[in-house]
């Protein structure tokens, strides 16, 4: 068996409203292994963003473990949480998030540099990375001046930058049209196999999610096969 990338045991998540506590989660579990794509598919509302969170240490379950990499985060303060989240776990949202006023380059680097890597070291993983995404040429140019193909691509690179050993994407190609998405969800799946990471992609689209290693969804806060 290969290794666990993420595992969540028992999770629980509640938020309070006007009308009283919601629960969202309601002891969650999920496992994965280093080379498997999970596809999240499931209603608006029913909590994907919420367990991606908690997954990426952006928010602490109220009960319940996330552990990464075999490592449970309960316990670890915020700036060591920060630290795991900054080594171990890459992000793709359906917006970019890319830094406006730096380049596609610097976009790559900075991350890289967060994490204590070298300026050289990090600018020659960006390049490699953005030209491995059909970005040649490009690596001067700030996002303004992309298309959102092209941003989307570079914010896949961003995640990739720190070789981590678990990718969390939330809709990550639900801002582009058909045949963009088409082509940036296919270099996504081809990275994330080449690279050997566990991956969990929260999708509305059937046939994107069909191409994964299984399908799973969220019903009355729990995470089950679809």
């Amino acid at each position: 068996m290969s290794e666990v990338r993420l595992r969540l045991e028992r999770v629980e998540r509640r938020f309070r409203t006007e009308a009283g506590e919601l629960p969202v989660l309601r002891g969650a579990e999920l496992t994965l292994h280093a080379g498997e794509i999970v596809a999240l598919v499931a209603p608006s509302g029913t909590g994907k963003s919420t367990l991606l969170h908690l997954a990426g240490l952006l928010e602490r379950p109220d009960a319940g473990e996330v552990v990464i990499g075999g490592r449970p985060a309960g316990t670890l303060s915020d700036d060591a949480r920060s630290a795991l989240r900054g080594r171990a776990i890459g992000f793709v949202y359906q917006f970019h998030h890319l830094l406006p006023e730096f380049t596609a380059l610097e976009n790559v680097v900075l991350p890289q540099m967060a994490i204590g890597t070298g300026e050289k070291e990090a600018a020659r993983r960006a390049r490699e990375l953005l030209a491995g995404f059909g970005l040649e040429g490009r690596e001067a140019h700030r996002p303004g001046r992309l298309s959102g193909g092209e941003q989307q691509r570079v914010a896949i690179a961003r995640a990739l930058a720190n070789r981590p050993g678990l990718l969390l994407a939330d809709e990550p190609t639900g801002n582009l049209d058909v045949a963009t998405a088409e082509q940036v969800f296919a270099q996504l799946l081809a990275a994330v196999r080449g690279a050997g990471l566990a991956a969990l992609i929260a999708t509305h689209n059937p046939e994107l999610a069909a191409r994964m290693d299984r399908v799973v969804t969220l019903r009355d806060g729990q995470v089950v096969a679809a």
